[in-house]
């Protein structure tokens, strides 16, 4: 219905806190639902694609030509997903690169123990932070602007914390 609604295919991938970045093409679509991916590209006008998220952070990226969507939890912000995802967009002939990145648990909320926050901040040092509460937390979206304006991607964020305002 909602393709239907939209004009559009929808593409989504079977998403398993990884790396990998699948191209979306009209033949692929049916095939692409099965296939382990965390991200998305495509050049196709007629495809839209689709990341599931409940506390993890969604990325939209956009350039001309080309467009890419990425599921971004702790897993995959660290193991490289946006750097693969902006990697990939520009194989496939993308200039400046503008991303958005969705609502997600916030660093206010995110409790993790302290040896997984040492972890992940190794890897990506802005996702460091503390709850509300006065604990060891992690920013994903914080860490997700830093590893794209590392990048050299142009961020913008949608706020709302997935936790505060399910």
């Amino acid at each position: 219905l909602l393709e239907r609604e939209l004009g559009l295919r929808i593409a989504v991938v079977r998403q398993v806190h990884g790396v990998m970045v699948a191209r979306a093409t009209p033949g692929n679509l049916d095939e692409l639902a099965l296939t382990a991916a965390d991200a998305l590209v495509t050049t196709d006008p007629g495809i839209a694609l689709a990341v599931r998220v409940a506390d993890c952070v969604p990325v939209l990226l956009a350039a001309d030509g080309v467009v890419g969507a990425a599921h971004a939890g702790r897993v995959g912000l660290a193991a490289g997903v946006l750097q693969a995802t902006v990697a990939a967009m520009r194989d496939l002939g993308a200039g400046p690169i503008e991303a958005w990145i969705g609502p997600h648990i916030c660093g206010g909320c995110y409790e993790v123990p302290e040896d997984l926050q040492a972890e992940v901040a190794a890897v990506v040092p802005e996702v460091s932070a503390t709850t509300t509460w006065g604990t060891p937390s992690l920013d994903l979206g914080r860490g997700a602007a830093a590893v794209l304006t590392g990048l050299g991607v142009a961020v913008s964020c949608i706020p709302g914390c997935t936790r505060e305002r399910p």
